[in-house]
């Protein structure tokens, strides 16, 4: 498991220097809103970064907590997300921050579970979700087989467009690029077989996607206390 304190000096410098925002995990967005129900009361965003999902998901719910362990992170975000009276930022670790049993409608987690033991967070998001409730993750994983090869050749091109089309460029600027190709040190992906196991022995009933740009989706809506 990467050092935490790495990696929170990692994102501080990449919030320091990212002018361009995720847009990889942005692209999803709206694919995870897709899955809420028509409205929250309390919803979670864990791993929040500069808060543009939080920002879309306090527009569906009555109140958002949206926590990073980026102080530089938090700082953007809350100015960032100033109109937003129903949306907190708090700057915590997760793993150390308990959470009320059954206290929230929809927790999300974007690019963040690959930092954490993903089999403990997954139970500790599973308890703090209502029954009827829904988890979104998206993350990004380790590619395997002939068929991930494949796909990471369409991937590429798809990833230039985008960044072309909603940032006029084919690559970010050279001191953010810089951040990101330090961070990548300290990144480990899990394979998505081992992702499929944990939710089958955890999140019963989880729909569990493989996306282009490297990434993984979780949808699981908790039911009779998640007991089923």
């Amino acid at each position: 498991m990467p050092n935490l304190k790495d990696i929170q000096e990692d994102f501080d410098r990449i919030a320091l220097v990212s002018t361009d925002g995720a847009t990889h995990n942005d692209h999803y967005h709206n694919f995870l809103l897709r899955q809420l129900h028509s409205h929250c009361d309390n919803s979670l965003d864990i791993g929040c970064g500069t808060g543009s999902f939080a920002r879309r998901l306090a527009e569906r719910s009555q109140h958002v907590l949206a926590i990073d362990f980026s102080p530089e992170m938090i700082r953007i975000a809350r100015e960032r997300s100033a109109k937003f009276s129903n949306l907190d930022f708090q700057l915590a670790d997760v793993l150390n921050l308990p959470f009320d049993v059954e206290s929230f409608d929809c927790i999300a987690t974007i690019a963040t579970l690959h930092h954490l033991p993903l089999a403990e967070m997954l139970l500790k998001l599973k308890a703090a979700l209502k029954p009827g409730g829904v988890l979104l993750i998206l993350d990004l994983f380790e590619p395997e087989g002939a068929t991930d090869a494949v796909l990471n050749l369409v991937a590429l091109p798809l990833s230039v467009g985008l960044r072309l089309v909603h940032h006029g460029r084919l690559l970010p600027q050279r001191a953010e690029r810089a951040a990101w190709n330090a961070h990548e040190h300290h990144d480990l992906y899990p394979k998505l077989s081992e992702v499929q196991t944990l939710c089958e022995r955890i999140l019963p009933g989880a729909k569990v996607k493989k996306h282009l740009l490297w990434r993984y989706s979780i949808v699981w809506e908790k039911k009779n206390g998640g007991k089923d």
